[in-house]
């Protein structure tokens, strides 16, 4: 496969840079402090410093040998980012962000948030680079993330509830940059995942693709072989691409990203927006995007907060359109039953996100050899969904 993005950020026809001109300047500066650190010796000893003995990398890849037996087909492997600091994969790009944002001379980061992980991971870089911390979060996502958004404020982040929209993560990401359009001087805008205009998604993936590296020298030392297929959640995309983007040139490697069907993508309560949408832009790129015939944007819904956004990473857009991966979609029902299957069989409670991917199980397997390897990213843990949990299953 051909290095993307190019230069002004597109990846194939999407990606690109649709932002005001007040944030040139701070895209362009932030673009070359990027292209900088990714060769600067300094910098990334200190980054692998903090993700190790801070965040707790390597996580480890453990084989679900009870979900494997279960299926009686193939051998199932999870790629344990739960065990994080802060519980999710986001602290990998928090982390480096900060070190980022603390050489650009920023005093203070604003950062969007849905499930709320973003945020605490965000309101934890704050604490460890000395940075003041804005988090925006959706009003409705507060009420079902009320534990994330006491993890934020006891970090010393002030967590703004938005009530415009559809009140989640869309509507918290357009009052993020906002925010950074007007104090673009001395704030960095900590993008949570592979979206937004460029540098955000190449530079995001570089930041998550340690969880693919790590996935690599792993099952290459347990089982001496690549895996058969790499199953994550795609809600911005950027744990999928994470672990996705070190085995894209293994064209033996299928990969298979899940989106949220909500309440089933033929309604109009789902947030799969490579599935049911179409290119569009919005927060500064070209990407798949749900809307109306009129190009307006629709509410997306997922019961997994961190999934419930209207597009996706426009590299995923171009990932699809090139066929390298194939892109699922799954029920709050199906994903609800995911959750259940790995907490008794496994006694791993996932983040709903996640449990979407383990909920495309029953789908998947059947398809497998015995011996085929199947690697789910398990990009968070279920701590934060517990409320969400209760009032949908019974024990």
């Amino acid at each position: 496969m051909k290095k993307l993005p190019d230069a002004k950020g597109h990846f194939g026809p999407y990606g690109g840079r649709y932002i005001p001109e007040t944030l040139v300047k701070a895209c362009e500066e932030l673009a070359a402090a990027f292209q900088a650190v990714k060769k600067d010796k300094k910098f990334n000893e200190e980054l692998r410093y903090y993700l190790g003995a801070y965040a707790g990398r390597p996580t480890p890849l453990y084989e679900a040998k009870n979900l494997s037996s279960h299926f009686g087909c193939g051998r199932i492997f999870l790629k344990r980012e739960d065990l994080l600091h802060t519980g999710a994969h986001k602290i990998n790009n928090t982390l480096a962000q900060g070190l980022l944002a603390k050489r650009l001379g920023k005093k203070r980061i604003v950062a969007e948030t849905g499930a709320g992980q973003h945020g605490v991971a965000s309101a934890t870089a704050a604490c460890v680079f000395g940075l003041k911390c804005v988090v925006y979060m959706g009003a409705v996502d507060m009420e079902r993330q009320a534990l994330n958004v006491y993890k934020m404020r006891l970090l010393g982040a002030e967590v703004r509830p938005v009530h415009s929209g559809s009140k989640t993560l869309k509507d918290a990401t357009n009052e993020a940059i906002r925010d950074w359009v007007t104090n673009v001087e001395d704030t960095h805008y900590l993008l949570g995942s592979v979206v937004g205009p460029h540098p955000y998604p190449a530079m995001v993936r570089e930041f998550q693709s340690v969880i693919g590296n790590e996935t690599r020298h792993q099952i290459l030392k347990l089982t001496g072989r690549l895996p058969a297929y790499l199953m994550a959640c795609v809600g911005g995309g950027s744990n999928s691409m994470g672990i996705f983007h070190p085995f894209l040139k293994d064209r033996n490697v299928r990969m298979v990203g899940i989106e949220a069907a909500g309440e089933g993508v033929h309604t109009h309560h789902h947030a799969a927006s490579i599935t049911k949408g179409r290119p569009g832009v919005l927060h500064g790129m070209k990407s798949y995007l749900l809307q109306d015939k009129n190009g307006q944007v629709l509410l997306a819904h997922s019961i997994s907060a961190g999934l419930d956004y209207p597009s996706v990473g426009p590299e995923h857009s171009y990932l699809k359109d090139s066929g390298r991966v194939i892109y699922q979609a799954v029920t709050d029902r199906e994903a609800l039953r995911g959750f259940e299957l790995l907490t008794k069989l496994e006694g791993i409670m996932p983040a709903l996100e996640p449990a979407h991917a383990v909920g495309y199980l029953p789908k998947l397997m059947p398809k497998t050899k015995r011996n085929d390897i199947v690697i789910i990213c398990l990009s968070g843990r279920g701590d934060k969904d517990m409320g969400t949990v209760q009032e949908h299953l019974k024990v």
